[in-house]
């Protein structure tokens, strides 16, 4: 199966929605390379980046389901490379 390393950065600003994220992410663990949050006080939102190394319909449906939270935006960017599982 042919992998892609990916980072999606994710924009929170509806923390009601924070713990559907968590739940999503926590689905897509095992694909999950690290993530780093950094909560912009000054602006009242959340930037959060997160590494992948999934099948590209995997990088593509997380980022979707993210986007699909209310105040939540997400979007992919894909490496170049392509490795074979």
């Amino acid at each position: 199966m042919e992998h892609r390393i990916a980072v999606i950065g994710i924009i929170v600003e509806n923390y009601d929605s924070v713990e559907k994220l968590n739940g999503l992410l926590h689905d897509y663990a095992e694909y999950i390379v690290g993530r780093m949050g950094i909560p912009y006080k000054a602006r009242h939102v959340n930037i959060i980046s997160v590494a992948v190394d999934a099948p590209q319909d995997v990088i593509s449906a997380m980022a979707g389901k993210i986007g699909m939270l209310e105040g939540i935006s997400a979007k992919a960017a894909y490496s170049g490379k392509v490795f074979e599982e």
